[in-house]
């Protein structure tokens, strides 16, 4: 097994995520990322942009919050991947072939509290009245709601016959109302070609994870929350499978194995490397260049946390920390938030060029319609 340098590591990782090429501005941009990266991580956040407008906006101009649902209407998905994401259009057959259930999910838990009249029902109410969002669904009754370590489900039996129908994909996510409301409809309707494809032949786990080691650059094979819905696929076989056939290798970064496409650890290090010298970002917490914060550590020397759902008490950092890439460098981290028409920063960590560090937040900015980036009471540690 090779054991890759953290220099290497870097370039595979930089790679895999995009930072090493150009892309179109607008639109054209935001699809093109999504074209590339398989899935984006959602999260509904929004101190900055949410997790989605961070990613694309830190490879895309011409962007503003929200621009991603917009432009990825119809292109696009919303299911488990790494955790909920949107999910390119390419996918969804493969998906309701495969009727994906995520078991700490519960969707078996759904199904025995909604009756199957209730999801015909739904369903059909989003066939013919769709788009629309599940607080406009006509009321169906109460049901006990589903409880997660405190966080507390739907209470409202149409809203749950939803998630339901959602899971088969039998509806789709299509887009965001103004109000940030997801809104459903069926998937004839919204992806066309995509939705009525045959399911391919190729087998799901094995698709799923060449596309995930894809995203990743390098993928732990010890598990963890970056294989999500693909965790039996981490030792049912098929990642030896697809290392026979020499669509995977295994190397070691830091002294712990991972997964690497062979044409990527092949890779030119120093043509990567280069090419990213010009990039000035401010990263999302979820983007895939920071999934491992393991490796992070390893391959940047960077350790990252992000502590928005910790108590106050127990936060390292803060509540909303997101790391600045920095010509492929990740030595520095602010925290900040948008006030109308401007975006404050509050507090600053790291040494960095202070060039880059105005780029990255004009950038920032740029992404969050503001015409000003406030630094003046920025606490810097």
């Amino acid at each position: 097994m090779v054991d890759l340098t953290p220099t290497h590591a870097r370039a595979v990782l930089l790679h895999a995520a995009g930072f090493d090429r150009s892309w179109p501005d607008g639109p054209a941009g935001v699809q093109a990322v999504l074209d590339a990266l398989e899935w984006i991580q959602l999260d509904p956040i929004d101190r900055v942009g949410c997790n989605a407008d961070l990613v694309v906006g830190a490879r895309v101009d011409g962007v503003r919050r929200g621009d991603v649902h917009t432009h990825l209407r119809g292109r696009s998905f919303e299911h488990f991947a790494k955790e909920r994401c949107v999910i390119h259009a390419r996918h969804f057959a493969h998906y309701r072939a495969q009727a994906v259930e995520t078991p700490w999910w519960r969707n078996s838990e759904r199904m025995r509290k909604v009756p199957d009249e209730v999801l015909a029902d739904v369903l059909a109410e989003v066939a013919e009245r769709g788009p629309l969002a599940s607080q406009e669904l006509s009321g169906r009754g109460r049901v006990e709601p589903m409880d997660w370590s405190g966080w507390s489900g739907t209470g409202r039996l149409e809203a749950l016959a939803l998630e339901v129908l959602w899971t088969r994909c039998a509806v789709v996510v299509s887009g965001r109302d103004g109000r940030g409301r997801r809104l459903y409809d069926v998937p004839e309707r919204v992806l066309s070609a995509a939705a009525m494809a045959p399911p391919p032949a190729e087998p799901f786990a094995e698709t799923m994870v060449l596309a995930r080691v894809r995203t990743a650059g390098l993928l732990s094979r010890a598990g963890g929350p970056q294989w999500s819905m693909l965790a039996s696929a981490r030792t049912d076989g098929t990642v030896e499978r697809l290392m026979a056939a020499g669509q995977l290798a295994e190397v070691r970064v830091g002294g712990r194995p991972y997964l690497v496409r062979p044409e990527d650890l092949a890779r030119d290090v120093t043509a990567v490397l280069g090419a990213v010298q010009g990039v000035a970002a401010v990263l999302g917490p979820l983007d895939p260049l920071v999934w491992d914060r393991r490796l992070l550590r390893d391959a940047f020397d960077f350790d990252y946390l992000w502590e928005v759902y910790k108590p106050a008490a127990q936060r390292r950092w803060g509540y909303y920390v997101c790391p600045l890439l920095l010509g492929g460098t990740l030595t520095a981290r602010v925290e900040g938030r948008r006030a109308g028409k401007v975006l404050r920063i509050e507090r600053r960590w790291g040494v960095a060029d202070e060039r880059q560090v105005d780029r990255a937040l004009a950038r920032l900015g740029a992404l969050n319609n503001c015409e000003t980036v406030d630094t003046s009471s920025c606490d810097r540690q």
